[in-house]
């Protein structure tokens, strides 16, 4: 279930659109870094917020609270929290978007 409802208002869009919850959501400070520092694989909580520079635990806590709602991480006993099917997806996307503007940038 997305904590933010599809076919719901967010930020910036009243349509509720399923891109523009998504867009929203990445939107939010520190999500991409997280999603991207699990991209590797499972992490401590610990371990995840030194990677994100010492980042607020009450941010961090948030974000995933946000990201597991959206059903792109999840918490696996042992292991920490990892990006789930979906959002193993979401990386893969993410990426291609990145080497995009690198090439951009270069251009």
């Amino acid at each position: 279930m997305v904590s933010k409802a599809i076919n719901q208002p967010v930020r910036g869009s009243d349509s509720g659109r399923p891109i523009m919850v998504l867009l929203d959501a990445l939107g939010q400070r520190w999500t991409l870094r997280i999603l991207w520092e699990l991209t590797p694989g499972p992490l401590s909580f610990r371990d995840l917020r030194e990677r994100c520079d010492q980042l607020s635990p009450t941010v961090l806590n948030s974000r995933l609270k946000l990201l597991r709602e959206m059903e792109l991480v999840e918490l696996v006993e042992g292991a920490g929290y990892r990006l789930t099917i979906p959002g193993q997806e979401l990386g893969t996307k993410l990426l291609d978007l990145h080497h995009w503007a690198e090439h951009w940038a270069r251009d």
